[in-house]
């Protein structure tokens, strides 16, 4: 069940023996393609997000809790993706959506709010009239999360998101370039992970 406002998430545990840990959000990604709904992960925006991305985290106690996934569809096609998707011909210019499960992207505080197991996603919309040296004073601001307000910029807290472009544009999944589309939708499936981090 979706963690609710106030609850305690996740618990200490010891590393189980033969526990799959990924490196990476593209890893992490990977794992799940494979079939493995339970894994760790070291490093990347989830580790982060779960307040591991240590060297050495998993040499003692670790976090075990439920994350969500999140179900990928663009132009007829399916994945999936487990920390963020994003869709953008360029980051200067144009529209950019940002669809956070996990709080971070790179060294970027995208959705300070986001949590990756409450049944939703932080999206996250560059109007595309935004200019350069706006753009450029909110990536600034973003590494430590105040770049909201600003009035080219919207943040939805939602379940599934769906949008349609004019053109093709980039989709990344997990920061690895997925494939071009005009049609995109994200939908999440609450709770379909076990994490260790």
């Amino acid at each position: 069940m979706p963690i609710r406002r106030g609850e305690d998430w996740g618990e200490q545990v010891e590393v189980p023996a033969g526990l799959t840990i990924a490196v990476s959000d593209a890893e992490a990604r990977d794992v799940v393609l494979r079939g493995l709904h339970t894994f760790g992960v070291s490093f990347g925006d989830l580790a982060h997000t779960m307040g591991g991305a240590t060297p050495g985290r998993f040499d003692g106690p670790v976090v075990r809790a439920p994350v969500d996934l999140l179900r990928v569809r663009a132009d007829g096609e399916e994945t999936v993706a487990v920390a963020h998707v994003v869709v953008r011909r360029r980051w200067w210019r144009g529209p950019v959506v940002l669809v956070m499960n996990a709080q971070y992207l790179g060294p970027y505080d995208v959705a300070p709010r986001s949590h990756p197991n409450d049944g939703k996603v932080d999206v996250l919309r560059v109007d595309a009239a935004m200019g350069l040296r706006a753009r450029l004073a909110a990536r600034r601001r973003a590494r430590v999360g105040n770049h909201l307000p600003h009035h080219h910029l919207t943040m939805a807290h939602v379940a599934t998101h769906a949008l349609e472009l004019e053109r093709p544009a980039t989709v990344w999944v997990d920061g690895v370039r997925w494939r071009a589309a005009r049609s995109v939708e994200v939908t999440v499936e609450p709770d379909a992970l076990t994490v260790y981090a």
